[in-house]
C-alpha cells in the first residue's frame, strides 16, 4: 500500500510541476517617473493613461495594453534629485517591452514668475507620448524609471506661448 501511495504522491508532483512549465511566465511591471532641474515653480503634466506594447506589428493601434494609472496632474518639479513616483503598474508577461506611451490630458501648464501659462503639447493629446524601447523584462518585478526631462522638453514660442515638446528617457 505504501508504494502505491508513494508513486500517487510522486506522480502528482511531477505533474504539478510539468504543467507549471506550460504556464505563461509574467513579471509586475512597474513604471515611475523622475525628471532634471528647471528654472521654472512648476511644470504641470495632465497624465490620464499609461500604455505599453510588446510587438513590433505594423498596425500602430493594436497591441496596446492599459496599465493600472495613477491619473492625475504631476508637477514634474516634485521629482528631481533623486526622487521619483510610481505613475503605472501591472501584471505583464515577460516579452520584450518594445514601447510607453503616455496619453495626457488638457490641464497641462507651467508656472514662471507667479504666472501660470498653459502648456500645449502638439499631437500628444491625442496620440501620447511614446517611447521607443526594447527591454526584456525580468521574471517578479521589474521596474522601469523614465526621465521626463523638462529642461529639453519646453519650449518658449516668439508669441510667448509656451509648448511642451517631450524629451523622455529611460535611466
Amino acid at each position: 500500500m505504501k508504494p502505491l501511495l508513494y508513486l500517487l504522491a510522486s506522480g502528482i508532483v511531477l505533474t504539478s510541476v510539468l504543467s507549471c512549465d506550460k504556464d505563461e511566465k509574467t513579471t509586475d511591471l512597474r513604471i515611475s517617473l523622475t525628471d532634471n532641474p528647471y528654472n521654472a515653480t512648476e511644470v504641470n503634466v495632465d497624465i490620464e493613461q499609461v500604455r505599453v506594447k510588446f510587438s513590433d506589428d505594423g498596425n500602430d493601434e493594436e497591441g496596446w495594453r492599459n496599465l493600472d494609472t495613477r491619473a492625475g496632474i504631476y508637477n514634474l518639479l516634485d521629482f528631481q534629485d533623486g526622487i521619483d513616483t510610481l505613475i503605472a503598474s501591472a501584471i505583464v508577461p515577460t516579452q520584450p517591452l518594445k514601447e510607453i506611451r503616455f496619453v495626457l490630458g488638457s490641464d497641462n501648464s507651467i508656472r514662471i514668475d507667479n504666472v501660470l501659462y498653459p502648456l500645449t503639447i502638439p499631437s500628444g493629446s491625442s496620440s501620447g507620448l511614446k517611447i521607443k524601447i526594447n527591454k526584456p523584462l525580468r521574471e517578479g518585478i521589474d521596474s522601469i524609471l523614465i526621465d521626463f526631462d523638462a529642461a529639453l522638453s519646453i519650449v518658449q514660442e516668439g508669441n510667448g506661448d509656451y509648448k511642451l515638446k517631450p524629451v523622455l528617457k529611460i535611466k
